[in-house]
């Protein structure tokens, strides 16, 4: 564990040039009086490690010194498909291999590129969950992602939608990381189905499996996520949008609405409204959704939704008197 930490010391010195002790520390989650000691360990090696003291001192390497241990590990190597995503290497349990191998893949570039690759960072980050959305409780998914990394079936207690539990023996497949949510692809009693990992609340090993070799993650997904819309949006409503009302249906119905826009909106009529086929949810889901877009949108069919529709906004008139 020290060598390594050694290592990644002298990158972040090759790679970044001077750093202070604070900032050394910070970048490697230890001390300031471990970092100290790392100093002394490197030059002890042999390693030219120049101290500048005062407010802006800090250490560097002398001379341009530049070290070629830049080999990756096994579990760096793995972690640089995240490398644009750290959050999400961070609940995998993989947040300090993927700085590590960040360091080292640095370290191998070419003076220009790696200033290059250094300003991409400085310039762009991506957040990937979504406004307003709480942050689940993720205890299992380390555990999860090992299981999927080896080839271990896992046999889990699992909440459904409704909060009943149920024991489940699964053969992990693969993991989905979508809109800030972790989705694990596994095979049960020989069908593959999609598992919220947060509501595994138990899971303890039960040997290996055989990983099935045509299974493609991606595709599975894109399958899957296709049959999830049509369940969750059963019915189509026939509507009236105004242009304000076109501009806020991706707002308020995402993707599946801006699909939907692009694919069955008409012509605008002469008042600039135009006849579009949304995709609605049963029930009253439905009614709450095509409320948000007020006088900006009105339901032609099915008859009963329009019905639902008349009678909440004659509802929320005589609230207004």
């Amino acid at each position: 564990m020290r060598a390594s930490r050694l290592l990644s010391v002298l990158l972040l010195l090759q790679n970044r040039g001077r750093m202070t002790a604070d900032e050394l520390a910070s970048e490697l989650e230890v001390s300031v009086r471990t970092v100290y000691r790392d100093i002394e360990a490197l030059a002890e090696a042999g390693v030219p490690v120049y101290a500048d003291r005062g407010r802006s001192g800090g250490y560097q390497l002398v001379g341009g010194y530049r070290t070629r241990l830049t080999g990756l590990s096994e579990e760096e190597a793995r972690s640089l498909a995240l490398a644009g995503l750290p959050v999400a290497a961070a609940e995998l349990g993989l947040g300090t291999v993927l700085a590590a191998a960040q360091l080292k893949l640095y370290a191998a570039l070419p003076e220009e590129l790696r200033t290059r690759a250094g300003q991409v960072a400085e310039r762009f980050y991506l957040d990937v969950p979504g406004w307003h959305r709480g942050i689940e409780r993720l205890d299992r998914l380390e555990e999860v992602a090992d299981a999927v990394w080896r080839s271990r079936r896992l046999k889990v207690r699992y909440r459904r939608w409704d909060d009943s539990a149920v024991e489940r023996v699964l053969e992990p497949l693969g993991l989905v990381l979508k809109a800030g949510n972790w989705y694990l692809a596994a095979r049960c009693d020989g069908s593959e189905r999609t598992y919220r990992v947060s509501r595994i609340d138990e899971l303890a090993d039960d040997g290996a499996f055989v990983r099935p070799d045509r299974f493609d993650l991606a595709e599975y997904w894109r399958q899957w996520s296709e049959q999830f819309e049509r369940r969750m949006f059963p019915r189509v409503a026939l509507v009236r949008l105004s242009p304000l009302g076109r501009d806020l249906v991706p707002f308020y119905l995402g993707a599946v609405g801006a699909r939907a826009l692009r694919e069955s909106g008409g012509e605008p009529d002469e008042d600039g409204w135009s006849r579009v086929e949304l995709p609605v949810e049963p029930g009253a889901p439905a009614l709450g959704e095509l409320l948000h877009f007020g006088p900006e949108l009105e339901v032609l069919e099915p008859a009963d939704l329009r019905e639902q529709v008349a009678e909440a906004v004659a509802r929320m008139g005589a609230l207004y008197g």
